[in-house]
């Protein structure tokens, strides 16, 4: 997984928790490397999943509900750090219907050794877009976030339905529909 994941995540546990719960979730994960993280750098995936549960050990919220709002949190992030991202998108429809084809590719020319997930665009209308997601790491209630966070960043109201495809949550549909 990529450095700037685990930076973000550190940035949101600081800015939502305190700096202190940050030295703490550390501590208590156990991690190789120390917290010690750089954007360009590649960490392994339990390193993210032995800190978010000592964050939920730690703030006593669920698991799942903090990978979504880190989700959330990391759509506002990307969209300041990589602004280029969604130039020129004018809705959530718009990015969501652009992760492959444009930002996807845009992320493999930085960081070449990304393993991203796959988003598909099932169906598309003005008002409702059925997206398939599939990723070996399972982590559909990030998606879910950055989806909203998508909604926000354009001032969009929506309610998105996530329908899990596979018992191990590596593949869910999701359908998103404007009110």
């Amino acid at each position: 997984m990529k450095g700037v994941v685990f930076t973000e995540f550190l940035e949101m546990v600081e800015s939502r928790f305190s700096a202190d719960m940050v030295d703490d979730i550390i501590e208590d994960a156990g991690i190789k490397s120390g917290g010690a993280y750089t954007a360009v750098g590649s960490y392994p995936f339990a390193e993210m999943v032995a800190l978010v549960t000592a964050l939920s050990q730690r703030s006593g919220l669920e698991a799942q509900a903090l990978i979504y709002t880190f989700g959330h949190y990391l759509f506002g992030r990307f969209a300041l750090l990589y602004p280029y991202s969604i130039q020129g998108c004018s809705s959530a429809f718009t990015v969501l219907g652009n992760i492959e084809k444009h930002i996807h590719q845009e992320v493999q020319k930085l960081y070449p050794d990304a393993q991203l997930p796959q988003i598909e665009v099932l169906s598309s209308d003005a008002r409702c877009m059925a997206l398939l997601y599939s990723s070996p790491r399972c982590l559909a209630p990030l998606a879910s976030g950055l989806i909203q966070g998508a909604l926000d960043h354009f001032g969009e109201q929506g309610r998105i339905v996530a329908e899990p495809l596979s018992e191990d949550g590596s593949k869910v549909r999701f359908v998103v529909e404007l009110v």
